[in-house]
């Protein structure tokens, strides 16, 4: 609404003895995270290149953080912050391609049986929190990865 839409609705409020409305900060509405583009599934071998890669918007700008989902007994989940001390492993993180919103990759290189897991992207803000995963699977030989009939595979 503008100004001058607010400025009415606060008389209306105010003739009705109800708190006027009143402005809180200018510009932009805050708002919590959201993933504008999730990071997806991948298969590859042993000794490959993989990453992924996740987009994030809020206001104010999102932090963005990438764990490694580890299950424990009984389906108890925890989380490893990554790059942790893994030397095969690099993040990245830029801010854009729009306002407000920040892109984060995940580098495995070489690519081990270690590395097979599922990878969150969390994104926080002073609004709230977001998250999405993916799963990397790792295995020995090209034939062992599935494609579906019709359907291309992105190594």
């Amino acid at each position: 609404p503008s100004g001058c839409q607010l400025r009415a609705a606060s008389q209306r409020a105010e003739s009705r003895g109800e708190k006027a409305i009143t402005q809180v900060s200018k510009g932009t509405c805050e708002q919590g995270p959201s993933i504008v583009t999730p990071p997806k599934d991948i298969w590859n071998v042993t000794g490959a290149q993989v990453y992924l890669s996740c987009e994030v918007i809020g206001i104010p700008t999102p932090v963005l953080i990438w764990n490694k989902v580890k299950r424990g007994h009984y389906g108890v989940q925890r989380t490893e912050l990554l790059p942790g001390d893994r030397d095969n492993l690099a993040i990245q993180t830029r801010g854009g391609p729009e306002k407000h919103e920040v892109t984060g990759w995940v580098l495995v290189s070489p690519l081990s049986k270690d590395d097979a897991g599922e990878y969150e992207c969390h994104a926080s803000n002073s609004q709230g929190q977001a998250s999405a995963s993916a799963k990397i699977t790792v295995v020995d030989a090209l034939h062992e990865i599935p494609v579906k009939k019709g359907e291309g595979a992105e190594l």
